[in-house]
């Protein structure tokens, strides 16, 4: 009995070995730094009909910083794509002392990246420094064009500082457009919260 017992349990151990090797594969990867909620900063970009995403949202929008993203620039879409946000603004960082009114909270979903190289300020959190100028881990770009901006920022201050937390993109108010090139994916409005991956990385991060 022994005997046969043996090479059974021997092959359901290589069998879970090898479903335990192909998770990595499917994970995000990359070094990139992808977390469900916590602190960000927000500020606002015009002219988002060509989304790294591949897919232009109808409906608020955003890009995040290449590290949150998953895919440098000239990649095509990271695990961040689609997926939904809840933002909140409490405090002007260029303003400190303003006390509000500020605006209103908005989800937003993510098609477009917000690259490190010409975006230091705001967008250069990287593997050896994961915060940005304003000591943010995270980073939201949100778009003007779909009417965010307008909703999310107080009239005279067009960057803030506040909160982020991940959201089912059942909650998000707006459509998705056709893929404007072969490639394009969103497939975070569907994935569960991260850590679950959608789209998946590509590259390696900043």
């Amino acid at each position: 009995m022994t005997g046969k017992l043996l090479p059974l349990l021997q092959s359901v151990a290589l069998a879970a070995l090898a479903s335990c090797s192909f998770i990595p594969a499917k994970r995000a990867t990359g070094g990139y730094i992808q977390v469900p909620s916590g602190n960000a900063s927000f500020t606002h970009y015009s002219y988002c009909a060509q989304p790294a995403c591949g897919i232009v949202g109808h409906g608020y929008t955003a890009a995040v910083n290449q590290l949150a993203f998953g895919a440098p620039p000239g990649l095509g879409p990271g695990d961040a794509c689609g997926r939904c946000f809840a933002l909140t603004g409490d405090k002007d960082p260029y303003t400190p002392t303003y006390p509000g009114p500020f605006g209103q909270t908005i989800i937003v979903k993510v098609t477009d990246l917000c690259p490190v190289q010409g975006n230091e300020v705001w967008c250069g959190q990287t593997q050896g420094n994961h915060i940005n100028q304003f000591s943010e881990p995270m980073h939201f770009d949100i778009c003007e064009d779909t009417g965010g901006a307008a909703v999310f920022f107080p009239s005279g201050h067009g960057a803030l500082t506040g909160t982020y937390t991940e959201v089912p993109c059942s909650q998000w108010s707006g459509s998705d457009g056709g893929p404007i090139w072969n490639g394009a994916c969103i497939a975070g409005e569907d994935a569960g919260l991260w850590p679950a991956v959608g789209c998946g990385n590509q590259g390696t991060a900043p």
